[in-house]
């Protein structure tokens, strides 16, 4: 039985035109052959009136530290709503369907409540409707725990829904529809000449979501690798073949290029706050690097591109924990400098393994635009620079036109 895992975004249910669109689009996928297993998100995004962040503000209108059990228990209400609405309209039009929550659909998780993992998935109700020939609806970004609990998975959960029903059902692509035509080679709304991609391979995939594109969520691409099933990012609106994620290098274009292209795309995390700990501040201190690193993580403080020498700590939090994180080093007697209004730029390629250069030019396209370079980092496949925010724009371009990115 060949399966095809599609999800649907919340701005992908908003209006009449686009429900009909994924009924085409589902239609279409059966009348080629295969299954197909729908996973939607709630309607919409804040301020909708079904939207996930509306039902949350609802609460912390009453609560500012709302219950985490219940809040996980109306934060599922928008997939719920989403689903019911799209199996309705599907059947409507000819489509047998079926809605199915989290827990029937089989999704088993931790008890980590608003950010929980799936642990396993037992997709009986799933194979069942498929073999009626009926297509199951699945609300996404939701699951049950073993004691029971309705829970929910945190950001991007109903992509982590799509991948993980399609490497439990063995499918043959989970399809991830968006409002975006697929992956590109920077943010269109920065860069106007970006490119699509035509295929990425996960581990490229994996670094560009974690240094700030936000069209995949890691944890759905992780899934999908560990199951080796392909993975592609569509539009909604548009009939165009969109970004396949794969093991195979730009599978569809000419092998010349998996060398001449080191660069696969640029990428970027705004709203930063670099620390500094150095100097006389380590004067006499054992374990201070352990103090200091205790403290955030105590505070429920994440740190970021950490560097740790024998006289200097330097790291980053995000913009709205600065003065949380300025205050609890202040409380262990541990001065810091900050400096505000950061963000981290990536340059992402799997290709860059290995060859020589690659930082030369990134320092040289910043350097050109006279953009500081306040710290930088590196892994086997991306360089990353933190640079003032007001630089940003300036910096992703120049970093775009440096390794000829563009259309």
């Amino acid at each position: 039985m060949k399966i095809a895992v599609q999800k649907f975004g919340g701005t992908s249910l908003t209006t009449p035109e686009l429900r009909s669109r994924i009924n085409s689009i589902v239609s279409s996928t059966i009348s080629s052959g295969s299954k197909v297993v729908v996973v939607v998100s709630a309607i919409g995004r804040e301020k909708d009136p079904y939207a996930t962040d509306t039902f949350i503000n609802l609460v912390k209108e009453i609560n500012q530290e709302p219950l985490a059990r219940e809040m996980d228990l109306i934060m599922s209400c928008g997939e719920i709503i989403s689903g019911v609405l799209l199996a309705n309209y599907l059947s409507s039009t000819g489509i047998p369907s079926k809605f199915l929550t989290g827990e029937q659909a089989g999704l088993v998780t931790d008890s980590n409540f608003g950010n929980a993992h799936i642990l396993y998935v037992n997709p009986r109700n799933i194979l069942d409707c498929l073999e009626k020939g009926i297509t199951p609806v699945v609300a996404g970004f939701q699951g049950i725990s073993e004691h029971g609990e309705l829970t929910t998975l945190g950001r991007g959960g109903s992509d982590t829904t799509a991948s993980a029903l399609g490497v439990a059902l063995n499918a043959e692509i989970i399809d991830i529809f968006t409002d975006v035509e697929g992956i590109m080679t920077a943010d269109p709304r920065i860069v106007t000449n970006a490119r699509l991609l035509e295929a990425i391979s996960y581990n490229e995939i994996c670094q560009l979501a974690r240094e700030g594109a936000r069209v995949v969520h890691p944890r759905a691409i992780e899934i999908a690798m560990q199951g080796n099933v392909p993975l592609r990012v569509r539009s909604t609106r548009l009939d165009s073949p969109g970004t396949l994620i794969s093991n195979r290098l730009y599978h569809s274009n000419p092998p010349h290029l998996i060398k001449d292209q080191l660069i696969t795309g640029i990428t970027y995390t705004s709203n930063l706050c670099q620390i500094k700990i150095e100097g006389s501040t380590f004067n006499g201190k054992t374990q201070l690097e352990l103090n200091v690193f205790k403290s955030m993580a105590d505070a429920g403080i994440s740190v970021d591109f950490i560097s740790v020498q024998m006289d200097r700590i330097v790291f980053t939090v995000q913009g709205e924990q600065a003065e949380r994180a300025w205050q609890v080093l202040k409380e262990i007697n541990i001065e810091s400098v900050m400096e505000k209004n950061c963000a981290k730029v990536a340059v992402v390629g799997a290709a860059m393994t290995g060859i020589p250069g690659v930082m030369a030019n990134v320092v040289a396209a910043l350097k050109a635009q006279e953009i500081a370079i306040l710290q930088s980092g590196d892994s086997y496949t991306n360089i990353w620079c933190l640079v003032k925010e007001e630089d940003l724009d300036k910096a992703v371009n120049a970093l775009h036109d440096k390794f000829e990115l563009g259309n």
